[in-house]
């Protein structure tokens, strides 16, 4: 079994009001991915995200063009130990 781990990011750029959260949502959802996206008050959109590391992958390749309306500028991207999600929410 692969070893289960979390990224925390920080997605700037035009990410708020472009449901920029609930895309993150059903994208990390459909990769079987736990964990949130939030607003932050800068602008910025902070987003954990934890399970095995191929579908974190891809939704941090996901993560750096966001939705349709997005205008991604900068991605910053740490992992960290697992933390235990019962799903991926928007907070």
């Amino acid at each position: 079994m692969e070893k289960k781990i979390c990224i925390h990011c920080f997605v700037s750029g035009k990410v708020q009001g472009v449901w920029f959260r609930a895309s993150a949502q059903d994208e990390a959802s459909a990769r079987g991915l736990t964990g949130w996206a939030r607003n932050l008050p800068d602008g910025r959109v902070e987003v954990m995200a934890c399970g095995e590391k191929e579908p974190l992958m891809e939704f941090y390749q996901w993560l750096q063009k966001g939705p349709e309306q997005a205008e991604v500028a900068q991605v910053s991207f740490e992992e960290i130990n697992w933390q235990n999600f019962d799903r991926f929410s928007v907070k």
